[in-house]
């Protein structure tokens, strides 16, 4: 008899379909697969020499302390201070590295939600924070998402939501599923808001942090209010900023009390994460990302002007709106040729979202996968990933902007 806890659990969407997507890919079909949340690109070669040089050694092999190498947890505090430009104070703050900032993200609710407490998330957003919230029994409120699709839900509408019962916030910049990062003014409205709820943390997804392409880059409330530091949980890792998303690395950064607690789930779970991977870090040069993601941005930035040129192509431009991070742009199909189509075929929807079914024929018609938006708190649209080449990315745009431009 499987747990009540598994069985309301929910399979991620982002990760079945691109299984999904590769299964049709071996059984002959041509299959454009729009889901992809990484890059195609190697890692920085330094990097690759690190790993390499750490192979013959047997301590890369063998168990790494809970918490991460204390050396790493020093060196990576150092560069989120220097990139986020922050001190924090020494002795107060600590860091876990984890198998992944999913992984950190799991722990960090587990450490700080009891059963009740509400944790306020704003939509559209990134499929796994209801579920993770929901497994460790904090209610999920779900904020937004606003009318328009990339812009910034109103900060009145969050102070709508806290209640005596509201633990945290998570807030997600550059974001998954839009592809944007809340404007400065933004922040600092936010900042000054939650600078008076004292009880609210703050738990910051900063995961796409350096993955900007367009602007001045992300702001982040404690940048605005360094007091509220004291309760803030910065999450980043090695996944998006260095195309490393298969080797699991994770931060978590934060008051140390909670991360003392969060090496103690991860104690009874995973323990350590990846030694052979942590060794090579402590040689890599951090700096060079910089370097490293210049081309990326520049690829990222040409295929999300790319879908705007398909988008007036097709007569579709009422979709459009300006990405400016990450590597998605999240497509409304409000308004469209393909959504009335699906209202008058008798399509069975759910509540007047056809997300699902929209996307579900895209695949079967044209081979492209694009993930359906209900996941991601948005009704009737689909998230499309930026990181294709080219080539690639204009064909799978032609089949699938033609499809939803049908009627």
């Amino acid at each position: 008899m499987l747990s009540e806890r598994v069985q309301n659990a929910r399979e991620s969407i982002t990760l079945k379909l691109n299984a999904t997507a590769e299964e049709l890919r071996r059984e002959g079909k041509t299959i454009y697969n729009l889901t992809a949340g990484q890059l195609p690109f190697p890692p920085e070669s330094q990097l690759i020499d690190e790993i390499s040089k750490q192979l013959p050694k047997l301590a890369s092999f063998q168990y790494s302390p809970v918490p991460g190498f204390p050396e790493l947890r020093k060196k990576a505090t150092a560069y989120v201070e220097k990139t986020r430009g922050i001190r924090w104070e020494e002795g107060r703050f600590d860091c876990v590295i984890s198998t992944g900032a999913k992984q950190s993200i799991f722990n960090l609710v587990a450490s700080i939600v009891d059963p009740g407490d509400e944790v306020i998330v704003l939509a559209p957003y990134w499929v796994s924070y209801p579920e993770i919230i929901r497994y460790w029994g904090g209610q999920c409120v779900v904020v937004g998402p606003s009318q328009d699709v990339g812009k910034d839900i109103k900060v009145q509408s969050i102070k709508e939501a806290i209640t005596p019962k509201t633990k945290a916030i998570l807030l997600n910049t550059p974001g998954n599923p839009s592809g944007v990062y809340y404007s400065q003014q933004w922040v600092h409205e936010f900042a000054e808001l939650i600078v008076s709820y004292p009880q609210i943390q703050i738990l910051s997804d900063e995961i796409y942090s350096q993955l900007y392409y367009d602007g001045p880059g992300p702001r982040f409330p404690y940048q605005f209010r360094p007091e509220l530091l004291d309760r803030t949980f910065i999450i980043d890792g090695i996944s998006k900023s260095m195309a490393c998303t298969g080797l699991r690395i994770g931060f978590s950064f934060g008051p140390k009390k909670t991360m003392k607690a969060m090496s103690t789930i991860q104690g009874q779970s995973t323990s350590g994460a990846n030694s052979l991977i942590q060794k090579a870090l402590m040689n890599y040069n951090f700096s060079d990302i910089e370097n490293y993601l210049d081309p990326i941005k520049d690829h990222l930035r040409n295929n999300s002007a790319l879908v705007r040129e398909k988008l007036d192509q097709y007569s579709l431009s009422k979709a459009w709106y300006q990405t400016n991070g990450a590597f998605y742009f999240l497509m409304s199909f409000e308004g469209l040729p393909i959504l009335e189509r699906f209202k008058k075929s008798g399509s069975k929807g759910k509540d007047g979202d056809y997300a699902a079914d929209i996307c579900e024929g895209l695949i079967e018609e044209t081979g492209v996968v694009m993930v359906p938006s209900s996941d991601f708190g948005q009704t009737n649209g689909g998230r499309i990933s930026l990181v294709l080449e080219k080539k690639a990315l204009a064909e799978a745009l032609d089949l699938a902007f033609g499809y939803l431009s049908s009627t």
